[in-house]
C-alpha cells in the first residue's frame, strides 16, 4: 500500500498551525477586536499564506475569529451574551464527562489527576497563576480522556478555546481563586469515590461560578470603557 507523505506532511502543518495560532488567541497575544498580520504570522511560522488561511478558516468555525472579505482575520469580540450561551453547554458536556469518567477511569488515570492536581495547589500556594491555570485546564483534559466518549471530547475541543480565553479576560480575584481550588478538591473526592453524579453536580457548580467571575469581569471592562468615553467628550455648554 502507497501513503501520500505529501498528504500527511501537510495536514501535520496545518494542525501545527492551527494548535498555534488558538494558543497565541487563547493566551491573550492577539486579544479581542485586534486583527491578525497575516505577513507577520507567514513570517514566523515560515508558510506561505494557503496553510495559515486554511488555520484562520478553522478558528472561525471555533467561534475565536472573524473573516471578512478584503479585510482580514480580527479576533472574536467575548460579549456576556456569548459567556451566558456557551458556559451552560460547556457546563453540561463536563458534567456528563464527571459521570461517564467516574465509570470507566482507571487507577492509572486516577493517580496522574491526582499528581496534576497537587501539582496545581502548589502554584496556587506560590501565586503563579500561568502554571496553575495550565495544569488547571490539563485536569480538566484528563477528566475527558477519562470518558472515554470521542464524541463528547470532539464537543468539548470544540468549545474549550472559547472558554480558555474568557479565562484571560477575567482577573480572579483571591476569594474566587481559593473557591476554585476548593472544587478542584472535591472533583478529586468525588473520582476517588467514583461518584459520578456528585463530580457532575461539582463540575456544574464549577462552571456557574467561572461564568459569573467571567461576566463580572466583562461588566467591568464595558464600564472602564464608558468612563474614558466619557471623560473624552467635550463639556456641554463649553466654547
Amino acid at each position: 500500500m502507497i501513503h501520500d507523505a505529501g498528504l500527511i506532511e501537510r495536514q501535520s502543518l496545518h494542525d501545527t498551525v492551527t494548535s498555534r495560532l488558538r494558543e497565541m488567541i487563547v493566551d491573550g497575544i492577539y486579544p479581542p477586536g485586534s486583527r491578525l498580520p497575516e505577513r507577520v504570522l507567514c513570517e514566523t511560522f515560515g508558510i506561505s499564506r494557503t496553510p495559515l488561511r486554511e488555520a484562520l478558516k478553522v478558528l472561525a468555525s471555533e467561534g475565536l475569529l472573524e473573516l471578512a472579505p478584503n479585510r482580514g482575520a480580527r479576533v472574536a469580540d467575548l460579549t456576556a451574551a456569548d459567556v451566558d450561551e456557551l458556559f451552560p453547554v460547556m457546563g453540561a458536556l463536563e458534567a456528563l464527562a464527571g459521570e461517564l469518567a467516574c465509570a470507566f477511569i482507571t487507577e492509572t488515570e486516577l493517580a496522574e489527576i491526582r499528581a496534576l492536581h497537587y501539582q496545581m495547589v502548589l502554584h496556587y500556594k506560590r501565586d503563579e497563576r500561568q502554571a496553575y491555570f495550565e495544569l488547571n485546564q490539563q485536569i480538566h483534559e484528563n477528566i475527558q480522556k477519562a470518558a472515554r466518549n470521542p464524541t463528547l471530547i470532539a464537543s468539548y475541543n470544540n468549545l474549550s478555546g472559547r472558554i480558555r480565553r474568557a479565562r484571560y479576560t477575567a482577573n480572579i480575584s483571591t476569594h474566587r481563586w481559593a473557591e476554585a481550588v476548593n472544587e478542584h478538591k472535591e472533583m478529586l473526592e468525588a473520582l476517588d469515590t467514583r461518584d459520578g453524579a456528585r463530580l457532575a453536580e461539582i463540575l456544574k457548580r464549577h462552571l456557574r461560578n467561572k461564568c459569573e467571575t467571567v461576566k463580572a469581569a466583562l461588566k467591568e471592562l464595558e464600564d472602564t470603557a464608558a468612563d474614558r468615553t466619557d471623560s473624552s467628550s467635550p463639556l456641554m455648554g463649553e466654547g
